[in-house]
């Protein structure tokens, strides 16, 4: 129901995705853009979604936020920003598009740091 205004984001969506690594990124989305499609003069398109290296952690069961997540997987450049990092991404009742990247702690970045500590302090 949504895919095409998804698709109609997707372009800035992707640059968000990438800006996201350095702070929290926000797209006004236009209200109509989600009336075209449905039936329902005022939808209710809020959601609030996680994605850990491009499996869902959590996610509301909107139709609007499972269309998003289908077409960011769809998308070669924009799966492969998902699957390397960890998003929350939300849409508010004000169609304010929140994408958020919060950086994935492993070993290797815990044993880096560890090591960087150690010859700055030497």
């Amino acid at each position: 129901m949504y895919t095409y205004t998804w698709k109609k984001y997707l372009a800035v969506i992707r640059i968000l995705l990438k800006r996201s690594a350095t702070g929290d990124q926000e797209l006004s989305l236009n209200r109509i853009d989600f009336e075209k499609g449905n039936r329902i003069r005022k939808p209710l398109c809020s959601f609030s979604i996680e994605l850990v290296k491009g499996k869902l952690a959590s996610m509301s069961q909107s139709v609007p936020a499972k269309d998003l997540i289908t077409v960011l997987l769809e998308d070669d450049v924009a799966s492969i920003l998902v699957r390397q990092n960890h998003y929350h991404i939300s849409l508010n009742s004000d169609f304010l598009l929140r994408i958020s990247n919060t950086p994935i702690i492993t070993e290797k970045t815990v044993s880096e740091a560890s090591r960087s500590d150690i010859s700055s302090a030497g």
